[in-house]
C-alpha cells in the first residue's frame, strides 16, 4: 500500500487459466479536484478521512473535493482514490547557498502548503572530493515544524556533470523536489545552525509557492496524452465509482466535463455520480430543468437533492454537491447486498449528520425516478419504496436495461470481473485448447453468480452464454494475435441477453464492447442461429 501511493502505479496479481475468476471490488470510489496540498495528477488511494488529511491537509473552503471525500467517509465509504488537479499553482523553492552562487530547487509539489527543508553535510566526504556533498530533503507538516512527513537521503552528489552523481540527474528520482537553473560552480555550503556549532542545520523552502485559481472544466478533464485530469485514472483499475465535485462552491461542474467524464467511465466499467445542479432548489424546479437538460449517460447516476451538512471550518450549516455522500451510501449498501440488489434493499439513506437540502414528496419522487434521478432521504419510509433506483439513462433512447441502477452496476461489475480474470490469454498460445480453457472458466464464473439470483434465467441456457471458438476467432483475428471472447447474460428478461466482446490483444491491451448477438432469443438452439447469423453479418466480428 506504501508503495502504491508512493508511485501510483497499482500492481495486481492476475488469475491464472487454473484459477477462478476473481470478483473485482466493488464501492471503491474515484476523486478528481481540487485539495489544499499533495502530488498533481497522481491517483492515491485513502481508506479514511484521516489519510485524505496526512495526504492532502484536510478540509479547505476552497476545495469541494475535500468535503465530498469527509461525507464519502462518514456515510460508508471504505476506500477511495484522490487525484488532485490544479490552476496555475506553483511550487516553492528552496536555495541553498553555494561559495558565490546558489543551487535552487524546487518542490515536486505545488501550493502555499508544501514545506521542505534541506541540509548539506560532508560527512564521509575526502579532502580531495571538493564537488561531492550529502543531501538530506525533508517535507514536514509546517513551516519550523519538526514533524517529518517524509524524507529522503542522497549521499555522495556531484555539482559535475561527468562524475555519474550529478544532483540535478539524482533528484530525477526525487519524490519532493528538482533541481531548476543552472549548476553553481561550487557545491552548496554545509548547512549549520550558527559557525561555531557543529550541529547540522536545515535550510527552509522559501515562501513563493501558490495555490492557483479555481478550476476550471478544462483542468478537471486534463490531457490524455499527458495523463493529468481525470485521465490520471487512465492505468487504475481499481475503482467503480467516479466523483467529480463541484469546481467551487458556487459553480457547477459543465456539461463538457460530464460528457468526457461518463465516456471515460464507460470504458472503465465504471459509473459516474452526478452532483444535481445547484440551480435545482426544489424537486418542481428540478423537473422543469430536466425536460431541457442534455446530459444522459447510462453510466451515470445522480440522488436529488444537494446534502446539508456542518461545515467545520466556518462552524455552520451549507450546502454541499451529494456525489460523495451519494458514492458512501453505494459503498455501504454493497458491504451487505450484491450489485444486482443493492437498489433494491433499502432507501437511499443519508448517515445522521447529512440531510436533504430540499422536502420531496412521494409523487415529485415518483416522477424524478422517470426522468432518471433518485432521490434521497433522511430517515426509512414507513412503506416499501414505490421507486426503483436508477441510471441517467431513464428517459432516454438507449436500452431499456440500463435504465435501472442495479442491472447497469451488475453489467460494470461482470464485464470488468471478466475482462480483467481473462487477461492470461495474451501469455498463452492462441490455440482452441487455451479457447476451451478459457470458456469453461468464464462459464464457471457466470454460474456462481446465477446460483446466487443474478441474472433472469430459470436455467443456465436462458441466464448466459459464453462463446470462445472459431466462430469468434477467425484466422485474420489469429494473425493479428488477438483472441476474442463473447458472452451474454439475462438481466431482465429470460433468453433476452446482453452480450459483449472481449478482445486481448499483444502488448497488453484489451478492449470490452457491447455485440448484439440478438435480443429475443427463447431458447439454446435459437440463440445459437441468432450468434451464427450474426457473425456471418460481421455484427460481432467487426
Amino acid at each position: 500500500m506504501a508503495e502504491r501511493r508512493v508511485s501510483g502505479i497499482e500492481v495486481a496479481e492476475l488469475s491464472g487459466p487454473d484459477h477462478a475468476i476473481d470478483r473485482v471490488p466493488t464501492g471503491v470510489a474515484a476523486f478528481c479536484g481540487r485539495t489544499l496540498k499533495g502530488p498533481l495528477n497522481r491517483p492515491i488511494p485513502v481508506s479514511s478521512f484521516s489519510e485524505y488529511t496526512q495526504y492532502f491537509g484536510g478540509l479547505w473552503q476552497p476545495s469541494t473535493l475535500s468535503y465530498a471525500v469527509e461525507q464519502f467517509f462518514e456515510n460508508g465509504g471504505r476506500e477511495a482514490y484522490i487525484v488532485r488537479v490544479a490552476n496555475g499553482a506553483r511550487a516553492p523553492s528552496l536555495t541553498l547557498p553555494s561559495g558565490k552562487g546558489r543551487l535552487q530547487l524546487v518542490a515536486l509539489n505545488p501550493g502555499s502548503r508544501e514545506y521542505l527543508r534541506a541540509s548539506v553535510d560532508y560527512d564521509g566526504i575526502g579532502e580531495g572530493e571538493p564537488d561531492r556533498f550529502n543531501l538530506v530533503l525533508q517535507r514536514v507538516r509546517a513551516a519550523n515544524s519538526e514533524l517529518i512527513e517524509e524524507q529522503e537521503i542522497f549521499r555522495r552528489l556531484s555539482v559535475l556533470e561527468e562524475t555519474g552523481r550529478s544532483v540535478a540527474t539524482i533528484l530525477m528520482d526525487s519524490r519532493l523536489a528538482r533541481v531548476v537553473g543552472d549548476m553553481p560552480a561550487q557545491r552548496p555550503d554545509r548547512s549549520v545552525r550558527n559557525p561555531e556549532s557543529p550541529i547540522v542545520g536545515y535550510i527552509n523552502s522559501n515562501t513563493d509557492g501558490d495555490d492557483g485559481a479555481p478550476l476550471t472544466d478544462y483542468d478537471v478533464i486534463g490531457s490524455a496524452a499527458d495523463g493529468t485530469g481525470l485521465f490520471a485514472l487512465r492505468y487504475l483499475t481499481g475503482f467503480n465509482l467516479l466523483c467529480i465535485p463541484p469546481l467551487a462552491r458556487d459553480q457547477d461542474v459543465g456539461l463538457s466535463t460530464l460528457m468526457i467524464a461518463a465516456r471515460f467511465c464507460r470504458d472503465r466499467h465504471a459509473l459516474l455520480v452526478v452532483d444535481p445542479p445547484s440551480s435545482w432548489t426544489s424537486a418542481s424546479v428540478a423537473l422543469t430543468e430536466l425536460r431541457d437538460w442534455p446530459f444522459r449517460s447510462e453510466n451515470a447516476v445522480m440522488f436529488y437533492p444537494r446534502v446539508i451538512a456542518l461545515d467545520r471550518l466556518r462552524g455552520r450549516h451549507e450546502t454541499f454537491g451529494s456525489c460523495g455522500a451519494t458514492a458512501g451510501m453505494i459503498a455501504r449498501a454493497d458491504e451487505t447486498w450484491p450489485v444486482w440488489a443493492a437498489a433494491e434493499s433499502e432507501d437511499a439513506i443519508l448517515r445522521p449528520g447529512l440531510r436533504p437540502a430540499s422536502v420531496v414528496t412521494e409523487h415529485e419522487r415518483t416522477r424524478l425516478a422517470q426522468a432518471g434521478v433518485n432521490t434521497l432521504v433522511a430517515v426509512r419510509s414507513s412503506g416499501k419504496s414505490t421507486t426503483t433506483q436508477r441510471t441517467l439513462a431513464a428517459g432516454s433512447s438507449g436500452s431499456p436495461d440500463w435504465k435501472y441502477l442495479s442491472a447497469r452496476r451488475l453489467a460494470l461489475f461482470i464485464t470488468a470481473s471478466i475482462e480483467r480474470g481473462t487477461r492470461w490469454l495474451m501469455f498463452e498460445q492462441n490455440v482452441p485448447a487455451s479457447w476451451k480453457r478459457v470458456q469453461e472458466q468464464v462459464e464457471m464464473f457466470l454460474e456462481s453468480l446465477d446460483a446466487q439470483g443474478a441474472f433472469a434465467g430459470s436455467v443456465p441456457e436462458e441466464s448466459y452464454f459464453v462463446i470462445c471458438d472459431e466462430r469468434v476467432n477467425e484466422p485474420r483475428t489469429i494473425a493479428e494475435g488477438k483472441v476474442k471472447l463473447l458472452f451474454g447474460i439475462a438481466i431482465t428478461k429470460p433468453g433476452d441477453f446482453q452480450a459483449w466482446l472481449i478482445t486481448h490483444q499483444p502488448g497488453g491491451v484489451s478492449t470490452c464492447r457491447p455485440s448484439h448477438p440478438n435480443r429475443l432469443a427463447t431458447s439454446g438452439r435459437r440463440l445459437e442461429w441468432e450468434i451464427e447469423t450474426s457473425i456471418l453479418r460481421g455484427v460481432i466480428i467487426e
